[in-house]
Formats: structure tokens, C-alpha cells, sequence
């Protein structure tokens, strides 16, 4: 029996997977004969980890909750020492003369990325499962790509890998389709399905051939991966072999009101989908749209700002600079934490007649550079048994020669990282690990949510290219940007509308 879990936004898929594994635990069915699969990481380990705190179960003791690859690395009994690396396509890159960096498989998506576009080509050559000047001619090239290169490349990785007996992600799971290794499962689960290529497809049906029963969960609706290679025309199909499709109806996310009918305008307009409805929650949202980047107060709250491309943020990151308001981007926060700690600590150890303990005292030396006499520095001369010291014994016994304010006393600060914390002390902005606002690509951001969102509707020339031959894709991307709020929705007016998405 096969059925298809249809997840609309914040309708709890996750929540609604785990509690049928529990059914079928309570009935009787053991751990080891249930599989959990996702092709990304971060789906597989948030369904881990919740699965070992709802049952009560060690990582170890649930074998086959995990990623596709993950799943074929573990049946095939491949060494990691074979696994391509970095290191090693830099190698190939050297060989055949062209510039290689970097090359991985993204821990957050599973999506492969490089800094060279031909191994970018070939790699979705091989998850479409088509032939790699085929996918050549499926897209116009903005970089300087040859077309016979491509092909001699492709075909000289096949052969350098031969040699030195390494495989790639994509060849984990081809062995695992053609050696037919799959495990047997009394249930199977595949979440994000959405998300999945030909190849991983192909993965797939290997797998549910070996299952009793099969839940096949996802969103049609949030398939923003196409360009990666991401089939969701085979998931839309599915309807016709499967048993059942159920949809999850109660988004406890979304807020009802003009957000959930923006949401609604926007995914209509795509032509190939399951016809779903859902219900927002019963609190009404707010929608707001501004015509500046000065407009924008973000002063209070969590809020997650989504742009189609990571450069169109910059006019973003200015304003929190200038306003003093602490974010993060591309996983880094604007300001390193420890330095702000190192601050904070300074000003209130400075100012009062107190002791600091010895690892806050080291964090702040680590920022006083010759402030602190040589041979000081390390704080090796402090006792960490001590309860703390006070700031006079440092000065006196420790090498401290300071007592100036944090931008006098810290060494090595340009002016516009001081500016912008002494912004931030005087807004007096909540200084944790993760900032409260997060700029993010609406890519980076599928999966995430926050009360707030600022969404820019911007889009590259590419993008409008892209838009001509498949307009369904833009409306994906903006339905998912749209329903990551949960309170609140702020539009900003795009800078050229020739290349926005019109909202």
C-alpha cells in the first residue's frame, strides 16, 4: 500500500510522520523494519532527533532513520577514505587544467555546489539522469562554457575516479540501485519528496519495492529545487499509482487574513499541482509594504529577511549596520559573538567592583592586545580554581594595563565594526548566540519561519530568462517566502520591476 502525505506549510508533516511511526510501534512493529528517508541532512536529523526524544531511543537504536546517500554509503560498505573530497577535485581540476576551489555536497540541502560551473553541469547531468551536453543545451550559459570541454570532462572524471578508486555522492546511490542492496521494511517513509531527482527517484522505487507499506510525504507546492535538478512532475504523477493521498488540513504557522490570501493568489497561478486547501490559524496576520529601505523598523522581534539572490540583501545588512541591529547571514553573525561578550563583560567589570571569572577574563585579553603585557596574554598566570578576579589584582598581578573604555582599550577594531557596536550598546540589542534577525536566500530559508518576515522581491536577469520558459518555478519560491511568517508580512518595492517578482 502507497500513500501520499501532502504538507502544506507549518500543517506539522513532520509531527504527523513520527506519530504514525508511534502506531505502528505500539502495534507491534520493530525499529529496525521502519525507514525514514530524506535526501537532505537536515530533514533526516530533525526527524532523529525527535524521534529519540518521542521514544525514548538512541541514535543507534533507530538504524534507518537517515539520508539517501547516507543509506546507500551504509549498504554498500564504502570506506569514507573513498568518498570524493574537496582536496581531490581540486586535483582532477589541476590535471585537466582548469580552476577547481571547491567542490561539496551541502550538509543543510544535499545539493551539490562548486565554484566551477562544468562540474556543476555534470553533476545535474547525473541526477536528471541525462546525458551532460543534453543539459548543456537545456539552459543558456552566462559563464564562458565550451561544449566539447564539457563532454571531455565529464568523461575524464568517470576515468579519474576509476584510478584512484574514489566515488562521488551520485555514484552511491547508482551502486545501490544496480547491486539491488535494499534493506526489507515492514514501513517506509520518504520526506521532502518534493525535493528528489530522477536518480534519487529511481533510489526510491528501489526501496518501496522491498516495502509493505509506503508514505511518501511532501509539498508540491514548496519544490523550489528544479535548477538543482529536483523533479517534482514525478511527485505530482504519483497521484496516479499510489492508494491513497491524504493532506494535511491546519497550517499552525500561517496567520489568517491577508497573508494566507497572498499565499493563496500566489500559488493558484501555478499550472501543475495537487489542488489543496488548508486552513491558516485563526489569528489574523499583518501585510505591510514599503516603498524605501528607510521605512523598515526592525527594531523589535524575530525576523527573517528572503531575497531571491544573496546580493540583493546588501542595502539590508547597511541599514541593520546603521541602526545597530544584530543579525546574521550565510550562518555567520554581523558581529562575532565572543567579541560582543568581550565587550560587555569589559564595560561592567570596568565600571563595577566586582570579580570576573578567568574564562571571561581571557576572552577579554584575547581583545586587548598589547593592553596586556607579553607573556600576560594568555592568562596563564590566573588560577581557574579562583571563584574570579577583580580588575585591580589584574592590573597589579596580571599584566593588565587598561582601565579605558572597550573602543579605546580593544586593539585591531576598524571604525566601521566600532561604529556599528556602539550602535548596537546603544539600541541596547540582545547580544545571544543566534541574533534575532537573520538574513537568508528564500533557498536557505525553505523549512525555516519566524514572526516577522521582510521579503525583497527582486530577481535576477536570469531568473526573468528562467521565468519565460517556466513561470511556475518564481511562484513556488515566492509562495515559500510568503509562508514563513507567522505573524507579520513586509514587502519592500523592488528597485527595477523589469526584474522583480510582482507581489
Amino acid at each position: 500500500m502507497k500513500t501520499i502525505i501532502l504538507g502544506p506549510p507549518g500543517t506539522g508533516k513532520t509531527t504527523t510522520l513520527l506519530d504514525l511511526v508511534d502506531d505502528f510501534l505500539r502495534a507491534g512493529i520493530d525499529i529496525k523494519k521502519i525507514g525514514y528517508f530524506s535526501f537532505t541532512r537536515k530533514a533526516a536529523s530533525e526527524a532523529t532527533r525527535r524521534a529519540e526524544e518521542k521514544f525514548m531511543l538512541e541514535s543507534k537504536e533507530i538504524p534507518y532513520f537517515r539520508t539517501l546517500h547516507s543509506l546507500a554509503f551504509r549498504m554498500l560498505g564504502v570506506k569514507k577514505e573513498r568518498i570524493m573530497k574537496s582536496a581531490d577535485y581540486r586535483d582532477f581540476g589541476q590535471r585537466c587544467g582548469i580552476p577547481i576551489k571547491t567542490a561539496w555536497y551541502s550538509e543543510e540541502d544535499g545539493i551539490f555546489g562548486s565554484d566551477n560551473e562544468y562540474l556543476r553541469i555534470i553533476n545535474r547531468s547525473r541526477v536528471k539522469e541525462i546525458p551532460v551536453l543534453e543539459e548543456y543545451d537545456n539552459y543558456n550559459h552566462t559563464l564562458d562554457i565550451e561544449r566539447d570541454l564539457l563532454y571531455l570532462l565529464d568523461q575524464e572524471l568517470i576515468r579519474y575516479k576509476k584510478e584512484k578508486n574514489l566515488v562521488d555522492y551520485d555514484d552511491l546511490l547508482e551502486q545501490f540501485i544496480k547491486q539491488d542492496v535494499s534493506p526489507s521494511f515492514d514501513v517506509l517513509f520518504i520526506d521532502e519528496a518534493q525535493d528528489l531527482s530522477p536518480l534519487q527517484w529511481r533510489m526510491v522505487r528501489t526501496l518501496w519495492s522491498k516495502a509493505n507499506k509506503t508514505y511518501i510525504a511532501g509539498d508540491d507546492d514548496q519544490a523550489i529545487f528544479r535548477w538543482a535538478g529536483a523533479d517534482v512532475d514525478t511527485f505530482i504523477a504519483l497521484k496516479e499509482e499510489v492508494d491513497h493521498v491524504d493532506t494535511l488540513s491546519q497550517s499552525y504557522r500561517i496567520p489568517g487574513g491577508p497573508i494566507h490570501k497572498l499565499s493563496q493568489d500566489i500559488i493558484k497561478k501555478v499550472t501543475n499541482r495537487y489542488s489543496k486547501d488548508y486552513m491558516p490559524r485563526q489569528e489574523l496576520g499583518d501585510l505591510t509594504r514599503y516603498s524605501d529601505v528607510t521605512q523598515v523598523n526592525m527594531s523589535q522581534g524575530e525576523w527573517l529577511v528572503l531575497s531571491s539572490a544573496n546580493h540583493f540583501l546588501d542595502d539590508i545588512k547597511d541599514l541593520c549596520e546603521l541602526q545597530g541591529w544584530y543579525y546574521s547571514h550565510k550562518g555567520k553573525n554581523s558581529v562575532k559573538l565572543d567579541l560582543l561578550l568581550a565587550i560587555q563583560t569589559w564595560e561592567k567589570w570596568r565600571k563595577f567592583d566586582h570579580a570576573l571569572p578567568v574564562p571571561s577574563i581571557k576572552n577579554i585579553y584575547s581583545y586587548l592586545g598589547d593592553n596586556v603585557t607579553k607573556g600576560y596574554q594568555r592568562g596563564k598566570t590566573m588560577d581557574e580554581k579562583e571563584d574570579g578576579y577583580f580588575l585591580e589584582e589584574c592590573i597589579e598581578n596580571h599584566g593588565l594595563q587598561t582601565k579605558d573604555v572597550w573602543y579605546k582599550a580593544f586593539a585591531g577594531l576598524d571604525t566601521e565594526t566600532e561604529n556599528y557596536i556602539r550602535n548596537m550598546l546603544a539600541n541596547k540589542e540582545k547580544v545571544s548566540q543566534t541574533p534575532r534577525i537573520t538574513l537568508s536566500t528564500i533557498h536557505g530559508a525553505k523549512g525555516g519561519e519566524a514572526d516577522n518576515v521582510l521579503l525583497l522581491p527582486d530577481i535576477t536577469k536570469a531568473a526573468v530568462e528562467k521565468d519565460d520558459r517556466d513561470p511556475d518555478e518564481l511562484h513556488r519560491l515566492f509562495y515559500v517566502a510568503v509562508t514563513r511568517a507567522k505573524k507579520s508580512l513586509h514587502i519592500l518595492e523592488p528597485k527595477n520591476y523589469d526584474r522583480a517578482y510582482i507581489i
